[in-house]
């Protein structure tokens, strides 16, 4: 089972651990796309603060993220896993995962980035800003600039087991499942159900999404499960006691959609 995960916005500090070695990250097939960004950042951040800012779109609250940006080849690093915060990663909260859970959760998570493209949660980085969003001046938009690596690289990550797929829109772009990953492939949904007047309303809401998301993932996690397909994924999560609405690809080569229905978080 591979989980890909969005990153978060804001990001804890990072660390005194050791600086940054970039061949030491997974995936080494991305080395080189992950090196021209990193390289074209701190360029940028260390040059032209103000263009910095713009091009980042940070507001003037923000502005300490560009000298943070133009020391990340020698600022200190922790497990991405304890760098990404915010709603999904408080709900999934590695760090009280047991042992088999966490060594599951280091095979298992996937988190894309718009500097790193993707990187496991034991991998060791720096804190930084640079959403898949961001279009550098010399490379353009990373979400575009992240396609081609990906096609290379997430085939042989996937394997031949499921792929649960929990990235927002902004992600998405940067690596589609296609053929044989793509029906191994489930992407989720969070929708909050309410009644209104009698009638049943359901809606996307951002806290009951990621909050959800993270709660699914560190359940999972913690039954040790490992489906092999969408549909035995279906079949794990109904356990687990989630509401999950399944539909199946109509054609070939396409991912399961599965929308999984919240009330409130527990």
């Amino acid at each position: 089972m591979l989980v890909l995960l969005p990153p978060s916005e804001g990001k804890a500090a990072s660390g005194r651990g050791a600086p940054l070695k970039a061949e030491d990250l997974s995936l080494p097939g991305l080395a080189a796309a992950r090196e021209a960004i990193l390289g074209e950042l701190v360029e940028l951040c260390i040059a032209d603060e103000e263009k910095a800012r713009d091009v980042l779109g940070l507001s003037e609250g923000l502005r300490g993220e560009i000298a943070k940006n133009a020391e990340l080849r020698t600022a200190g690093t922790r497990p991405a896993g304890k760098i990404y915060t915010g709603v999904l990663y408080d709900a999934l909260d590695l760090a009280s995962l047991d042992t088999a859970a966490r060594r599951l959760a280091n095979k298992s998570l996937l988190v894309f980035s718009g500097l790193w493209g993707a990187v496991r949660v034991g991998d060791r980085i720096p804190s930084y800003r640079c959403s898949m969003g961001v279009k550098l001046p010399g490379l353009g938009a990373l979400g575009a600039y992240w396609r081609a690596p990906m096609a290379e690289v997430m085939p042989e990550a996937a394997g031949d087991g499921l792929v649960l797929d929990l990235r927002s829109s902004a992600y998405t772009g940067a690596w589609t499942p296609k053929g044989a990953v793509a029906e191994r492939t489930a992407s989720v949904r969070v929708l909050q159900s309410q009644m209104v007047n009698g009638v049943e309303k359901r809606s996307v809401v951002s806290h009951f999404n990621k909050a959800t998301k993270g709660r699914m993932v560190r359940e999972l996690l913690m039954a040790g499960a490992r489906p092999k397909g969408p549909a035995e994924l279906v079949d794990v999560l109904r356990g687990l006691g989630f509401v999950v609405e399944a539909q199946a690809p109509e054609r070939a080569g396409r991912a399961w959609a599965l929308d999984v229905v919240v009330t409130e978080i527990h």
